[in-house]
């Protein structure tokens, strides 16, 4: 009876007898060749040990850092929920689809600062977005200031960018290009404080859109 012939060389390719201590073909040590093979593939296993702890270690520190944001602030009242609901509904029905999305199904709202929030200074006292944990701190001046849910809706539509990692350039300037398909308009909110304090800050953010050749220093949005 034959003895089985498995043992491959690694040098020509020629399989060799079980029992071989050197290829047939071309005389490679068989033996020495697979200690090397058994060594190479120990290391590879070792690195992926090291890489596949490497990566849990890295998920439990953005887990905790995530629980520790949402831990530290306090959740919203049913009340504001409820406003929450309405301007995310004025943003669907003005055809904001994918921005009304985020914010309805992958949100988590605060009402006021997470540990983070609060050891950085805050643009503006409306609301703030913590990139890319996907949590938006609204604060008492949302509930309050704006005319109504329209003017909220302009809010979080400016957070929704965040939400997306846009910058402060992106998300005045979104907002302020779509105010009209929103329905935020200059006729009925230019006595809003909502409607001067945005104003205010896109022409600092987007100066673009205020300078023009057909309307110098003027809105070109108009």
């Amino acid at each position: 009876m034959l003895a089985p012939m498995n043992k491959k060389c690694p040098n020509c390719g020629l399989v060799n007898y079980t029992k071989a201590v050197n290829c047939a073909r071309c005389e490679a040590d068989l033996f020495k060749s697979s200690n090397q093979d058994k060594r190479r593939f120990s290391r590879f296993g070792g690195l992926y040990v090291r890489a596949l702890v490497l990566f849990c270690v890295c998920s439990v520190v953005v887990l905790s850092f995530y629980i520790s944001l949402i831990a530290t602030a306090a959740k919203l009242t049913i009340e504001e929920k409820a406003t929450v609901r309405r301007a995310i509904a004025v943003l669907k029905e003005r055809g904001f689809t994918s921005e009304a999305r985020l914010l309805d199904n992958f949100t988590v709202f605060r009402s006021n600062d997470n540990w983070l929030n609060a050891s950085v200074t805050k643009e503006n006292a409306y609301a703030a977005t913590n990139f890319p944990f996907e949590i938006i701190t609204l604060y008492p001046d949302f509930f309050s200031y704006p005319l109504d849910d329209t003017e909220r809706a302009a809010i979080l539509l400016h957070e929704s960018k965040h939400l997306a990692g846009g910058d402060e350039h992106a998300a005045y300037q979104f907002v302020w290009k779509n105010r009209k398909q929103l329905g935020w308009i200059k006729e009925k909110y230019i006595a809003s404080p909502v409607w001067q304090s945005v104003r205010k800050q896109t022409i600092d953010n987007a100066p673009e859109l205020f300078v023009c050749a057909t309307n110098e220093l003027g809105d070109c949005t108009q």
